[in-house]
């Protein structure tokens, strides 16, 4: 490489052939996301922080809205026996009874099945009594739990 002269500018190219180009495609595509995720982000933070949760209520004038019926409460007692609203039942009772009960609810959300196991209750007879719910019928299984 020769020495440059006074007022005469050398331009000198790399000798490789990479060039450092930004990829706009891409970066378009970015600026929109990255604004875009930070809305939502502060959409769904901002309530749970400020402590406030959405709802909508029904006013005092909905008060003939349909409720509907009550589940069926299975209660399984310390000793492994089952009672469906309040009677004991024997094993080969339980899922005709249940059938039965199920049969007058002609909705599928009314279907459901509510269950009250004692702690001290075998594991085996709560499967029992939650097959037999299914075998009778039951679109949906609750489970209550006594937390005291």
């Amino acid at each position: 490489m020769s020495a440059a002269r006074p007022g005469r500018v050398t331009i000198v190219k790399p000798a490789s052939s990479m060039q450092s180009e930004i990829n706009t495609p891409r970066v378009d595509v970015m600026v929109v996301l990255i604004p875009l995720f930070i809305v939502m982000a502060l959409m769904m933070v901002t309530p749970a922080a400020m402590g406030e949760l959405w709802l909508q209520l029904p006013g005092p004038d909905d008060s003939a809205a349909e409720v509907g019926p009550s589940p069926g409460i299975v209660r399984l007692m310390a000793d492994g026996t089952l009672q469906f609203q309040g009677e004991t039942l024997r094993d080969e009772e339980y899922v005709p009874r249940l059938r039965a009960f199920l049969s007058t609810r002609h909705h599928y959300w009314q279907r459901a099945m509510l269950f009250d196991p004692d702690p001290r209750a075998p594991y085996q007879r709560f499967i029992f009594a939650l097959d037999g719910a299914r075998l009778a019928g039951a679109e949906a299984l609750g489970l209550s739990v006594d937390t005291r």
